[in-house]
């Protein structure tokens, strides 16, 4: 479950809110003024976003580097050509 708190209920009950994510695996959105601001996740799906971050890196580099002779209207051009046609499908 994800449950939201505001900065100051987060301090004043930081026991709790660590055990909520140790125990029920329960992930908390720290908001300050309304917005979120910061997450406690637990370190199982901290592990698991950091790899999926580090995954998708090194798939973003390996196709800026397959794509980089292309000329970037080429690109937008098919873009726009797949886009087309799966909105006419």
């Amino acid at each position: 479950m994800i449950n939201e708190v505001n900065a100051a209920v987060f301090r004043k009950n930081l026991g709790e809110m660590i055990n909520q994510v140790q125990y029920r695996h329960d992930s908390i959105v720290i908001k300050k003024d309304g917005k979120p601001v910061a997450a406690l996740v637990d370190t199982q799906l901290f592990e698991r976003i950091r790899r999926f971050k580090d995954r998708f890196e090194i798939l973003s580099q390996r196709l800026a580097k397959a794509y980089s002779t292309i000329p970037e209207e080429d690109d937008l051009d098919e873009i726009d050509t797949i886009v087309s046609e799966i909105r006419h499908s």
